[in-house]
């Protein structure tokens, strides 16, 4: 017999059919409570969703504590405030100004029809030198980068005082040190991640975490931290690493300072609150806080060798196997010191500088960055602080995970130029090409002209390796450019530029000569314990 189907039968299964594919994950049971997100163009956001408790009065400056349960459902459909910070800078990227202490929140974007789809998951951490920072900037937003297959998270932590104060006090509160609450919430988030994700139709057993700057820094901490063990799969660093040894004074190069260091730097805090304890600090109001001077917002505090967390320096836990053996995609950009150090450097200041702050190796420094002319000693200045804040921590990063792990290394080299950076690709510019969001990145000269064709194309490269890397652990996928791993024995970097292809890692004279340098200041240190 045969069976006749009308046309509205006909319509109306295709309907049906239709609206089932497009299906989206719009309510969904976390710690805590039900959530709501929002559904445009087949992704699911939800915004604001609460991974711990606010930490405030008494758990300020403690580990993130168990979210508060809440009833009903949550409407998970705004950005939560920042973590407290000045917000001239997020703002200049077009964030929003709203910040309280109220923070720890974090956002997740998916394109997953059900739960049951696993896809890999990527968690930002995002930069700010420690003190600034918001995962409400636009450069930021989640869509673009789920569009291409993954769930997007995007997570807030303690800046400044709020996240990094170490104290006598609080380390014998703790047993185990203090400072590094900042780091402790992106553990709690991470955490969070591993509960959750499965509900948002993400893979617990492939999780990417990525960062810029203090997020890159940040990445390289958590992989070298017993506490993230197992919390992720992949790592990501852009523009990031932390391989110095311990911050004694102001050595050249040097960034996460011993505990004793940062608890002097405490006590030296509160001294100036005029207050004699941390009970009295924790009732002291927020705005007298950051009224006073190094109230967390001028880069005072930084995350601290505190034996926790941070056990030591992370060269010496590669060396003896103790991290967390991942994959790894970090690079640099080549003109990152122009955000930093813009100005004009007279030879003679430049001397003075690498003397005061290189030692024993500032004439190793000196042979190695022409500064016979104001434009040399400039130029140098620029790549001094490139090479020792961002370029030798990623480089000898690949070296030691090439080494001492099973997870491969891939390096970067992100050199894209454009009529706004005619010289070179500055620090943070690689942001909107890795997201997507090209010409929603608001911010200093050289990331705020209307994208040309060349830059959409330099993103759909970055962003197909990233997710490639996110999805399987290897950038290289079907019509790109063969990006090999990074070794010893071939030192490869990934060049992204004009013509975008793997090449010998660059600058490297002046990367050896900071690894000498380095390599002093280790054994120096040795002497100090």
């Amino acid at each position: 017999m045969r069976i006749r189907f009308s046309a509205a039968v006909v319509a109306a299964a295709q309907v049906l059919i239709v609206g089932t594919a497009q299906a989206q994950i719009r309510e969904v049971a976390v710690t805590g409570g039900r959530v709501s997100g929002a559904v445009a163009n087949g992704i699911a956001a939800f915004k604001g969703i609460p991974f711990a408790a606010p930490p405030l009065g008494a758990l300020r400056w403690k580990a993130p504590q168990p979210v508060k349960e809440w009833t009903g459902v949550k409407a998970a459909s705004s950005f939560a405030p920042g973590c407290i910070q000045d917000p001239t800078l997020a703002k200049l990227f077009g964030a929003p100004d709203v910040v309280s202490e109220d923070c720890l929140y974090l956002n997740v974007w998916t394109p997953a029809a059900s739960p049951s789809e696993r896809l890999p998951v990527m968690v930002w951490i995002y930069g700010g030198a420690f003190t600034s920072g918001m995962t409400s900037i636009p450069a930021y937003d989640g869509v673009p980068l789920a569009e291409k297959g993954v769930v997007l998270v995007s997570l807030s932590y303690r800046l400044g005082v709020f996240g990094f104060l170490a104290h006598p006090d609080l380390s014998k509160e703790s047993g185990k040190g203090s400072g590094n609450y900042g780091l402790q919430d992106q553990i709690a988030a991470l955490r969070w991640v591993k509960e959750n994700i499965t509900r948002f139709g993400g893979d617990l057993n492939r999780v990417t975490i990525f960062g810029e700057s203090a997020g890159g820094i940040s990445v390289s901490m958590l992989a070298a931290s017993p506490a993230a063990k197992k919390l992720f799969h992949r790592a990501i660093s852009e523009s990031g690493g932390s391989f110095g040894p311990a911050r004694t004074a102001n050595e050249g190069g040097t960034t996460v300072p011993s505990l004793k260091v940062a608890e002097t730097t405490g006590q030296a805090f509160l001294t100036r609150q005029g207050v004699v304890d941390i009970t009295a600090a924790r009732a002291l109001s927020v705005e007298k806080m950051k009224a006073a001077p190094g109230g967390g917002l001028q880069g005072q505090f930084w995350p601290v060798f505190d034996g926790d967390v941070l056990p030591k320096g992370q060269y010496e836990l590669y060396q003896a196997k103790r991290f967390n053996d991942t994959p790894i995609l970090i690079g640099t950009n080549s003109d990152e010191g122009i955000t930093f150090v813009p100005g004009a450097t007279q030879p003679a200041a430049f001397e003075a500088a690498i003397r005061a702050g290189y030692g024993a190796k500032a004439e190793t420094i000196l042979a190695a960055y022409p500064h016979g002319t104001v434009a040399e000693a400039s130029q140098s200045s620029r790549n001094i602080f490139r090479d020792a804040t961002f370029a030798w921590h990623t480089w000898a990063w690949a070296l030691l995970q090439s080494k001492h792990g099973d997870g491969k290394a891939y390096v970067y080299y992100f050199d894209h130029r454009t009529p706004q950076s005619p010289n070179g690709a500055g620090h943070a510019a690689e942001i909107p090409y890795v997201f997507r969001t090209l010409g929603r990145f608001s911010g200093p000269a050289g990331l705020v002209a209307p994208p040309r064709p060349e830059d959409h194309a330099m993103s759909d490269l970055m962003s197909s390796y990233f997710v490639n890397f996110a999805k399987t652990g290897d950038p290289n996928g079907p019509g790109l450019p063969p990006w090999p791993a990074f070794t010893e024995s071939s030192q490869t970097a990934m060049h992204f530029d004009a013509k975008p292809g793997a090449r010998p890692a660059p600058n490297m004279t002046q990367i050896k000569a900071m690894d000498d340098y380095f390599a002093w200041r280790r054994e120096e240190a040795k002497g100090t314990k």
